[in-house]
């Protein structure tokens, strides 16, 4: 087994060991040492695993004193994320920050009036759906990959769509999770939205790639209590 797969496998354990030890926010996670030990694995296998969920907002280092709990993965996260696939699927979201701020940023600089058109469109539909109790993940996608399209450079487009299986059970859990909450969360992800799409309608190429890269981290924090 290659060494991402083993740090894939590395990440999911330590996730489950916050879950079943009902670890919470400030909580000292093992040792270094103790999880390799646990795992089976090396020391390096666990400190990519847990440097990845740094990354992902989920655990931090502090110098000298170890790896503490930073978020809980909200429990709905896992009606719709097997623990199992998280570390794969958290891991697309270091992909969508590359593609997608790009992504807007190239689009907000080649657009055509249709593919603005589209984009707007898209961007009405995600507003119906979110303002509704219907699910809302798919006009969410829809409007991420017309942004894409927007790049005018058709290698985009593929790379997005080998993502889609992994970024629709992330929308679809952001949603639900967003729901559960007070309504200002919802408008808060209509408000980045509609940012990203403001700077695209401007041609602010610089403002959109930052809009979106702005939206994709809140994102990921939305996925955490």
């Amino acid at each position: 087994m290659n060494e991402g797969r083993l740090a894939d496998r590395a990440y999911n354990a330590i996730v489950r060991i916050i879950a079943d030890d009902g670890l919470t926010t400030g909580d000292r996670l093992p040792s270094e040492a103790r999880l390799a030990e646990l795992f089976g694995m090396s020391r390096t296998i666990v400190r990519e695993a847990l440097a990845r969920l740094a990354s992902d907002g989920i655990t931090e280092a502090r110098r000298g004193a170890g790896s503490f709990v930073k978020r809980r993965p909200s429990e709905r996260l896992g009606t719709h994320v097997a623990m199992d696939a998280l570390a794969k699927t958290l891991g697309t979201y270091e992909v969508r920050f590359v593609l997608e701020a790009e992504s807007a940023r190239l689009a907000a600089l080649r657009r055509s009036q249709d593919q603005l058109d589209a984009i707007e469109a898209a961007l009405a539909a995600l507003r119906a759906a979110l303002l509704s109790n219907a699910p809302a993940h798919e006009e969410d996608w829809l409007l991420h990959r017309a942004i894409v399209e927007a790049t005018g450079n058709s290698a985009f487009l593929p790379v997005f769509d080998l993502l889609q299986n992994e970024v629709m059970q992330i929308l679809r859990a952001g949603v639900d999770i967003s729901r559960s909450r007070p309504p200002h969360v919802i408008g808060a992800m209509m408000d980045e939205h509609d940012a990203i799409v403001d700077a695209i309608r401007a041609r602010d190429a610089d403002g959109a790639a930052l809009a979106m890269r702005w939206h994709l981290s809140q994102g990921r924090k939305r996925l955490m209590p």
